[in-house]
């Protein structure tokens, strides 16, 4: 064959491979889809499945700005990529502390929560090993054509349309700040959560730092900044609405509440009862891990008796008050007022600097997704109806990632779930059940099951 027959038939092939539909396009590289990724890798490999998996960022990285020095994920290390689907899988965390050279350091630590910073790098580790994942790239629009999804990418080689039998949304959920305080960042020196260590040596030079938020991240934050502020001589203060600094409930029965039979439980309750139940329910996995208000408290007992400080440890920790920005006073950037929930008082709070550790919130629609409104179906709040299968549309080919906790509560965001849902995924987009699904795994019985 001549060299210019063989550049034809290369061409060929090229263009072929670039209008062949995809069996699966993943949208968004967060910790589910890099999970959906790596278990279909082994069938991409073997040439059952062909996907492509789309993200905006140039790599994999991980609440970056909560990477603060020994704090850990919330879930042991088998609640990993791929584990609790495939504990043969290379992708796994044991197999990446193996891999790293510290397999028996790990193991000697016994602790099963992995370090934040090596959970980071460990889902990078894993992104660097699969041939499906497109970085740079920012999907624009999603539509229906005939029986299939075109999705319209922007990247590196400029615009592209690429077709997909499936579609797997995994974007993620982005900083939220409550109305009533939205208007600080502008303000002054208020920042996310998610942007704190960017800003923690500013934020230390301040006269004062208010920290607002109930759950794990501003326990951590607080935590971080007790000992510098103390040393500085910065007043440093914590405002919770949630009515105590309630622990993380993280005993083993409660923990069932994490299984298949507890999502198919509360699935089936009205909505009414499901939205209460959530409410109810958000310290099971939005509280402070019991050791952290531990730390907290002893810390803060050290700091109260040791000599040498600049004055003495000034902080005060206010549960059961919501704030609200008023108007600005000329001795600090920021006045507050606070409104406590149980009686009804209300006082000011000045401060220099605010830390808003006020949660995420998933997008209720993603813009990309406008084009592909008509087929997406909603109940009637308007949220998106999720069936068993994770999908939202009539066809059961366009599946979301972690959109869910109004139907599956505590499930959705939890990581060690995270493969099971990724096996339901892949047995609706290739009609076998690859990695064996669980139906039964707790000891207690839910309702009327």
């Amino acid at each position: 064959m001549s060299s210019s027959t063989t550049a034809r038939t290369a061409a060929v092939a090229d263009a072929e491979s670039s209008i062949k539909p995809y069996d699966l396009v993943g949208i968004g590289i967060g910790p589910f889809n890099l999970g959906l990724a790596a278990l279909s890798q082994p069938l991409v490999d073997g040439g059952v499945l062909r996907a492509a998996f789309f993200d905006s960022r140039a790599e994999f990285c991980w609440h970056p700005g909560m990477m603060i020095p020994g704090t850990t994920i919330q879930v042991p290390f088998m609640a990993d990529l791929v584990t609790l689907a495939d504990p043969t899988s290379p992708y796994s965390f044991l197999n990446y502390c193996k891999q790293q050279g510290r397999i028996h350091q790990f193991y000697i630590k016994e602790d099963f929560n992995p370090l934040r910073e090596e959970y980071s790098d460990y889902c990078a580790w894993v992104s660097q090993q699969l041939s499906t994942l497109e970085w740079n790239s920012t999907v624009t629009s999603v539509r229906r054509v005939d029986d299939l999804w075109e999705v319209t990418v922007n990247g590196p080689r400029g615009t592209c349309t690429v077709l997909s039998r499936n579609v797997v949304v995994g974007v993620g959920t982005t900083p939220f700040i409550p109305g009533e305080l939205r208007a600080a960042p502008e303000a002054g020196l208020a920042v996310h959560s998610a942007d704190y260590l960017e800003h923690k040596k500013e934020l230390l030079a301040q006269e004062s730092v208010t920290i607002i938020g109930s759950g794990q991240s501003a326990a951590e934050i607080y935590a971080d900044l007790m000992e510098p502020a103390a040393y500085r001589g910065t007043r440093l203060d914590w405002v919770t609405r949630s009515g105590r600094f309630f622990p993380m409930e993280y005993t083993k029965l409660t923990l069932e509440m994490t299984s298949p039979e507890y999502a198919q439980f509360f699935r089936g309750l009205d909505a009414a009862t499901r939205d209460r139940l959530n409410r109810e329910q958000r310290n099971l996995y939005k509280g402070i891990s019991g050791q952290l208000v531990n730390h907290i408290y002893d810390t803060y007992y050290r700091l109260s008796i040791t000599k040498g400080l600049p004055r003495p440890f000034a902080s005060t920790l206010l549960a059961g008050w919501s704030a609200a920005l008023c108007d600005t006073d000329a001795s600090a950037p920021f006045q507050l007022t606070l409104t406590h929930g149980e009686t009804g008082e209300t006082r000011t709070h000045a401060t220099n600097a605010l830390v808003l550790a006020t949660g995420y919130k998933a997008p209720l629609f993603p813009s990309f997704l406008e084009t592909a409104r008509e087929e997406v179906q909603f109940d009637t709040a308007g949220r998106l109806a999720i069936d068993p299968g994770f999908a939202i549309d009539a066809a059961q080919s366009l599946f979301v990632q972690n959109a869910e906790e109004h139907l599956h509560s505590l499930i959705a965001p939890d990581l060690g779930m995270g493969p099971w849902r990724n096996s339901i995924i892949l047995k609706a987009i290739t009609g076998r059940e690859y990695y064996p699904i669980e139906r039964s795994v707790a000891f207690q019985t839910f309702g009327g099951q």
